[in-house]
């Protein structure tokens, strides 16, 4: 089976992680190729051994905007261009459009007698005119969608999708997360943590939704309760592009500007990307997912994989990964308050946290390997191009 896999941006961000989880799972049975923009995912992919072709980058913005619009429709337009010479060049039998914005890109094949198109929705689809347009397009065209949560799949199709639809979660590179391979006290040692200290982290692109912020005032909130505690925030204000719905880099400024307002500078770190994450959870107590919603949540089941502790958002993915109390909690966003006074009780009870990360690390084992993973995208080609047959 020859496939094309397109991604509309180079960046790599939770989706393009989890695509370079599949590809790094395919069999010798799948000819992959991706079609990308030139950067980091590029440059990923051909580390795994993978042909890429390059093509345009396309980030259109789904809300109508009088410059945006225009100039997202012409990126489109010249990315599908590339993207139909590819799907040729390979003699692809079927096109794995990564994101909503790559099915768009990918969509001209699907109607114009190319070969047929899974598209993996991986956000949570806005309202608006727009979105309701690419909710039609996408479903009255793919041969199959799939995505990484149940909660994404209502806010993709709250009624009804013409495409089949399936939910495939995303995966955990249970190797590379392994607390067994990870010194835990070496690990806090290169972080600068004091062994007394209670160390919480959000690993997340810096944006609003993300709510990076609401984990500054729960961290605000611990030390004011008499905790020795600290954040890390790991990742960066990645996308900028100007078709976000957020300034990125403006929230970064701002939880900056926090910080010192809250007089807590010596208790936050912004370590910015880094490629050592299963190191640093290791080094944490726990993990803080307080987004506003989550399509899905890659750091919870990297977390669940390094027998690290999760507080994360019942709004969303998280609440379908994490069984609350179990190996985990889950808890209502826009609340530091109630966060903080979760998080104090679970780092007074040390047994029971260490508990929580182990029933954690088995829930990753059993849910979210990589071969469950590949197995259930396969059966979705399979599915797709006997449809497509039909």
């Amino acid at each position: 089976m020859k496939v094309l896999y397109v991604n509309h941006t180079a960046v790599v961000g939770g989706g393009e992680r989890s695509l370079l989880e599949l590809l790094s799972g395919l069999s010798s049975d799948v000819r992959a190729t991706l079609a990308c923009p030139q950067g980091d995912l590029a440059a990923a992919a051909r580390r795994l051994g993978l042909p890429v072709t390059t093509i345009p980058a396309a980030t259109p913005s789904f809300r109508l905007d009088l410059a945006q619009t225009p100039r997202g429709i012409m990126n489109l337009a010249r990315a599908a261009l590339a993207v139909g010479r590819a799907a040729r060049r390979v003699d692809a039998d079927l096109v794995h459009a990564n994101s909503i914005r790559a099915g768009l890109i990918a969509m001209p094949l699907a109607r114009f007698g190319g070969p047929p198109v899974v598209v993996h929705v991986r956000d949570c689809l806005s309202q608006g005119r727009v979105a309701e347009l690419t909710r039609r397009v996408i479903g009255s065209s793919a041969a199959f969608v799939l995505t990484n949560s149940k909660y994404t799949a209502a806010r993709f199709a709250p009624n009804a999708s013409p495409s089949p639809l399936r939910t495939v979660y995303n995966s955990v590179d249970l190797t590379a997360f392994d607390p067994t391979q990870c010194d835990r006290v070496d690990a806090r040692a290169r972080l600068g943590l004091e062994p007394g200290v209670a160390a919480l982290g959000v690993i997340a692109q810096i944006t609003p939704w993300k709510a990076q912020d609401d984990a500054i005032r729960t961290l605000a909130a611990l030390r004011r309760r008499g905790l020795d505690a600290r954040l890390l925030l790991v990742g960066g204000a990645k996308f900028a592009s100007g078709s976000e719905t957020f300034d990125n880099e403006a929230f970064e400024r701002s939880l900056h500007a926090l910080v010192r307002e809250l007089r807590i500078e010596e208790a936050v770190s912004f370590l910015g990307e880094r490629a050592d994450v299963p190191q640093i959870l290791c080094a944490l107590d726990l993990v803080l997912v307080p987004s506003w919603e989550e399509p899905f949540g890659r750091s919870v089941i990297e977390a669940l994989a390094m027998e690290t502790a999760v507080v994360a958002t019942s709004v969303g993915g998280p609440a379908e990964i994490v069984t609350d109390g179990v190996d985990g909690i889950l808890l209502a966003p826009r609340d530091p308050e109630s966060w903080a006074e979760a998080a104090a009780r679970l780092l007074k009870k040390r047994d029971a946290l260490r508990e929580m990360g182990k029933a954690g690390r088995r829930t990753a084992v059993v849910r979210f390997s990589r071969e469950t993973h590949v197995q259930e995208v396969l059966a979705a080609y399979r599915q797709a191009l006997n449809g497509s047959a039909r």
